[in-house]
């Protein structure tokens, strides 16, 4: 309240200044300062007129959101790297402690299994006590607010929090876990940007319509730009995942913030001494005179469709186990009432899987995810270099896949085998974690099997298997999330642009597979899962959905006015509805719609009506406003559910021949949805 009295005595001063009247402005100022008990009014007066006059400088340039965009890809890039900073400062200390206990198995088994275990334990807890709805990737709550249903809860500054504090346990526990930071730092970005966004709305004076929405849309994007640097591919995967319609004038200040963001980013690694200079993110050497043989598009090809089928498999596998935890009694229990102590027993029969002495000696489980794919990514072939092994003075990226004497592909299709389960368990896991570089990491390996067994089986010298990882990375995460911004992000992240038809022709032929049959992605199945009004995820394993009329599924009669309606007719109907937009009818007979009054008028309606001895009728006090869009009862789901996405609208009105049939809303459309799809 204090800022806001400053700012219109502010406001009157300067005013009268502009009038030229000297003796008005001295005796506001001298009322002002006689206000004994507002500390420092003076600095304070003169800070805020030079806060105004520097928000019309930035303000004369552009819009104040353009800086907003910016600020958010900054912000988001340092949230980032502090993440990643703090996760490796936990990791290195896990590596020491495990180094130092080298001498004994049990004390080597008991902190490679329990420091895991009590980072998902803590994780898991924190986030059920603090925020119960912060676990999990975020981007199927997200891309459900992006359509426009209303979800203020999942951007509270107490989330964003509890989301980051969590995540930061989830990666600190490793490899062995296996879990990512994609999802949930696009949800987290989304925060930044709703943060941003009411800042924004605070200081302009003018404010757009759908502008808190666009800064929404343009987070989504710099989440993934900050998470790799990537912006091109973050705007991508943005389009393609999180939004159902994007506009086009979106283009620009996505780009501008994922740019802003994937720049600073990179800076931050630099200045922290982890790099020399601005580069990749995962450093590759691959041959740059002939990347490639014409002829192995064919095997680019035959790489795209096995991982196609490979992510049909994982996903029917990731449906069914979660299908499971929702119908098994005990397992559902305990994700309700006992999250930590389910996190702490999933985490401890990874850690013992993964536990390097025992099957974890097969999977490179010493490497983190980084390390995974830098070594999967190798240019060399691993059969040619076995036999060298043993004189390199430092041990080789791919040293640890061969550490047990067993041959590389060994080693590969185990890790294949066991990840595929291991990793559909994890994502069972009650915290903040991400899915996306789990399956791109997967993705590698599957192509490092595949390149590198090429070469072996022909025994071709020219073959490139970190071309193989690399498309086999792309073609394996867009089939599991039904997209093909994976093709550019693997590109980006790698700097090896000569590979990107290859990646392109392998992702386009995995998605070919993954697709067909209408089987919904990874987004989709949670976003199913979960219940969540997301038509484009719910009609792919509800085909009939979309085209069913509204009028046959819309619910009972709706609140209405009619247009001579007194003060007791508006009190019962302000008392009995809560939405924001009343029907007006002509008389409740004939059903006629005239338009709608807002809610505020008709508490004002009440208000007056309070105060005067005449009563009067709705029509001579309140505004009856003009409805601009209408819908009929032959109107399909889809069709409404796409004009409540596209005009941004909280409430449509359904009405045939004239006739107020009822009215359609956000929370009307879910339970329409729940109600059909009961059966799923």
């Amino acid at each position: 309240m204090k800022s806001v009295e400053c700012e219109s005595e502010t406001d009157i001063e300067s005013n009268k200044q502009e009038g030229g009247n000297q003796s008005n402005t001295s005796q506001t100022k001298s009322l002002l300062l006689s206000d004994e008990w507002k500390p420092y009014l003076r600095p304070r007066t003169i800070v805020k007129e030079w806060l105004l006059k520097l928000r019309c400088c930035f303000g004369a340039v552009c819009g104040l959101e353009w800086y907003g965009f910016a600020a958010l890809g900054i912000l988001t890039a340092f949230l980032s790297f502090l993440m990643d900073f703090s996760v490796l400062k936990l990791l290195k200390a896990h590596q020491w402690l495990y180094m130092k206990l080298d001498n004994n198995s049990l004390l080597q088994f008991l902190c490679w299994t329990l420091y895991p275990v009590c980072l998902c334990v803590v994780g898991s807890t924190f986030s059920h006590n603090i925020c119960p709805y912060s676990t999990g990737s975020g981007i199927p709550e997200v891309r459900t607010i992006l359509v426009g249903f209303e979800m203020p809860h999942y951007l509270s500054v107490t989330h964003l929090f509890t989301k980051y504090v969590g995540l930061i346990c989830t990666l600190a526990a490793g490899s062995t876990i296996f879990l990512g930071k994609v999802g949930p730092f696009v949800h987290l970005s989304t925060m930044v940007g709703a943060y941003l966004s009411n800042l924004c709305s605070l200081i302009q004076t003018k404010h757009r319509d759908n502008a808190s929405r666009e800064m929404l849309v343009v987070a989504a994007g710099v989440g993934v730009a900050s998470c790799f640097g990537a912006p091109i591919s973050g705007v991508l995967f943005s389009v393609e995942v999180m939004s159902s319609h994007f506009a086009l004038r979106q283009y620009v200040p996505c780009f501008l913030s994922a740019a802003c963001g994937g720049l600073t980013f990179r800076l931050f690694s630099m200045w922290s001494g982890d790099e020399e200079t601005l580069q990749v993110l995962f450093k590759t050497n691959f041959p740059t005179a002939i990347p490639f043989y014409p002829l192995e598009i064919l095997l680019f090809a035959f790489l795209g469709l096995l991982c196609g089928a490979v992510s049909c498999c994982y996903l029917y596998l990731h449906r069914t186990v979660q299908q499971f935890t929702k119908t098994n009694s005990v397992l559902k229990k305990m994700l309700t009432t006992e999250k930590g102590l389910y996190a702490g027993m999933v985490a401890f029969l990874l850690a013992c899987v993964t536990f390097p002495h025992f099957a974890g000696q097969y999977m490179a489980s010493k490497y983190t995810m980084k390390q995974l794919l830098t070594s999967l990514m190798d240019s060399r072939q691993w059969g040619s270099q076995t036999h060298n092994a043993s004189v390199q003075l430092e041990p080789e990226p791919w040293f640890e896949w061969i550490s047990t004497g067993n041959p590389f592909y060994f080693s590969l299709t185990f890790f294949l085998l066991m990840k595929m389960w291991m990793l559909v368990l994890a994502c069972t896991l009650p915290v903040p974690a991400g899915y996306f570089m789990p399956v791109f990491v997967y993705g590698a390996a599957l192509g490092r099997l595949v390149g590198d067994g090429a070469a072996h089986m022909f025994s071709l010298t020219s073959i490139n298997p970190g071309g193989y990882a690399l498309a086999g990375a792309a073609a394996y995460s867009g089939a599991v999330t039904h997209t093909l911004s994976p093709a550019l992000l693997a590109v980006e992240v790698t700097g090896q642009y000569s590979h990107a038809v290859p990646a392109l022709v392998a992702t386009l032929l995995a998605n070919g597979v993954a697709r067909s049959r209408h089987r919904p992605s990874f987004y989709d199945a949670l976003s199913i899962g979960k219940r969540l009004p997301h038509l484009p995820s719910l009609k792919k394993v509800f085909p009939q959905l979309p085209s069913t009329p509204v009028g046959q599924v819309l619910g009972g009669k709706s609140v209405q006015l009619q247009k001579a309606a007194g003060p007791a007719e508006v009190q019962d109907a302000v008392d009995s509805s809560t939405e924001t937009q009343i029907p007006v009818v002509d008389s409740h007979e004939s059903q006629i719609l005239l338009g709608f009054v807002l809610r505020s008028e008709l508490l004002m309606f009440l208000r007056h009506s309070k105060n005067e001895t005449i009563e009067k009728h709705l029509d001579e006090v309140c505004c009856i406003h003009p409805i601009s869009v209408l819908l009929s009862p032959h109107n399909t789901i889809q069709e409404a559910y796409s004009i409540l996405s596209l005009v941004g609208a909280q409430t449509l009105f359904v009405a045939d021949g004239g006739r107020l049939v009822g009215l359609l809303t956000w929370p009307e459309m879910k339970r329409i949805l729940e109600d059909l799809t009961k059966e799923i």
